[in-house]
């Protein structure tokens, strides 16, 4: 099946439906021929977002075109019913007009997400392949193991009580992951190489149930059970996210305006976008005080971020790791055990009333707020289902509220990628207690909204990639104090 590159979809009524659901789009009457500047010249920040869908209904890839198709960034340039369809579209484009991102259903017929995914990254790297998967247990643990073997992201299907694909939270999320893997992904370079850590104690293996042998491939396409495919699959590193140069050029001028080709001869050329107000934050006077939590915020894009960071914390921490990452119910328990696999801390969905253990990970759960009090034990993890903060639940303004309170002030704050600014406030509180706050920088981030936020306000003593953030994450306690008895 050939998918040729149109100008604009056409609507989906005028597509030419082919066999098994999978529609080829050609391009609309007096539209260029492929290759021509037609994209550029429809968008008015440059070349539009190439994307296909994959997915064995016809009506969800309908109703997926119109919602990324109401971007005029975007530009949905095929359909196609299962894996097999979608790989072979692509590799009867040329490679100019291959789709950036591919936001790829997960159970399908002939050949389902977890088959093709492998066999779509190795016909072409460096496609950003974000999944869809149900909100379910099941659903939660294939989009956990498709990010294992290569994909950017996921996104879970939207239910119809909660209003479908209409819903505006889900319009937003899927709009940011697109736009922001396809950034990511459009000028990629390696991370500069980070000094080895020193020689520090094994940490104790978190003790789980034995995964079956993985085993490979066959070199054909074959169609299994997504459950089987799921345990076929072998355990990847994850890829470094990608950090472009951090100047980035400025807005082009509304189409069809005067001068909308850039600025004019002779023009002085544009500051870059890193102001002042991005000034590092001091550190605070009189001495270093150690930490004794370390508070992760995440949201869009944070699943890779957290893999990223967690997989550098090589040393067992001596305090405990709380992360607040904005998932559905259901999703939590799987990130944790995602990150867990990864090599770094081992991680687990929070409990209520849980004494929190130095050198563990505990993961909000989906739909309830993670706090910490301070009892004679230590510190304890609370849920609660207080109201939504910042639209959200688990939010991490709240957390970050509970922590400075718990821990005197004595708090490490990191925030990850994500939209909107939950944790700004958190973290002022933060910082107006002598704690520390770290943010991702602007080029690594999918959606640079949160840690953006903390940034403009002053407040991150350091702006790093998720790696980096890490390493400095370590710095903190010094080679000495890496060990469980070793906190001050």
């Amino acid at each position: 099946m050939t998918l040729p590159l149109p100008g604009r979809a056409a609507p989906a009524a005028a597509g030419a439906t082919g066999a098994a659901g999978a529609t080829t789009l050609g391009p609309p009457p007096g539209a260029s021929p492929i290759g021509a500047p037609v994209a550029a010249a429809l968008s008015p920040a440059g070349p539009l977002v190439r994307v296909m869908l994959c997915d064995d209904s016809a009506t969800v890839r309908a109703a997926y075109a119109r919602l990324l198709e109401s971007d005029p960034a975007i530009q949905v340039i095929g359909r196609a019913g299962d894996g097999q369809q979608a790989l072979e579209a692509i590799q009867a484009m040329p490679s100019a007009a291959r789709p950036q991102v591919l936001l790829l259903d997960l159970e399908m017929p002939v050949m389902d997400g977890i088959t093709a995914l492998p066999l779509l990254l190795k016909l072409q790297p460096g496609l950003a392949v974000i999944v869809a998967s149900a909100m379910t247990e099941h659903g939660a643990s294939s989009a956990m193991a498709a990010l294992r073997v290569g994909a950017v992201d996921y996104v879970p299907k939207p239910s119809a009580a909660g209003g479908g694909m209409n819903d505006a939270a889900f319009r937003a999320d899927l709009l940011a992951k697109v736009k922001g893997w396809a950034r990511m992904r459009a000028a990629p370079r390696p991370l500069p190489a980070l000094p080895a850590l020193p020689a520090l104690p094994p940490r104790p293996a978190l003790a789980r149930p034995a995964a079956p042998a993985a085993l490979p491939l066959s070199a054909a396409p074959v169609a299994l059970p997504l459950a089987a495919s799921v345990a076929m699959l072998p355990a990847l590193p994850v890829t470094p996210l990608a950090t472009p140069p951090v100047v980035v050029a400025p807005l082009a001028p509304a189409r069809g305006l005067p001068g909308a080709g850039g600025p004019p001869p002779g023009a002085a050329p544009p500051a870059p976008l890193l102001a002042p107000a991005l000034a590092l934050a001091p550190r605070p006077a009189g001495p270093a005080r150690r930490p004794r939590i370390l508070a992760i915020g995440s949201s869009t894009g944070g699943p890779q971020a957290l893999a990223a960071f967690v997989r550098r914390l090589a040393a067992p921490l001596p305090v405990p790791i709380v992360v607040v990452q904005h998932m559905p119910a259901g999703f939590t328990a799987m990130l944790a055990d995602h990150l867990s696999r990864l090599g770094g801390p081992s991680a687990a969905e929070a409990v209520d009333k849980e004494t929190l253990q130095p050198g563990r990970l505990y993961v909000a759960p989906g739909d309830r707020h993670l706090l910490v009090d301070s009892a004679a034990g230590g510190l304890v993890a609370r849920l609660t289902t207080d109201p939504p903060e910042n639209f959200c639940r688990p939010a991490v303004d709240p957390m970050l509220r509970s922590v400075v309170a718990a821990c005197e002030g004595r708090v490490l704050a990191v925030i990850l990628t994500g939209m909107g600014q939950d944790g700004l406030l958190g973290c002022k509180a933060v910082a107006a207690a002598g704690g520390t706050v770290f943010a991702q920088d602007e080029a690594s981030s999918v959606v640079w909204g949160m840690p953006g936020a903390v940034a403009k306000a002053g407040l991150a003593q350091a702006l790093l990639p998720p790696e980096q953030l890490a390493e400095k994450v370590l710095a903190q306690f010094g080679a000495a104090g890496l060990t469980a008895g070793g906190m001050a």
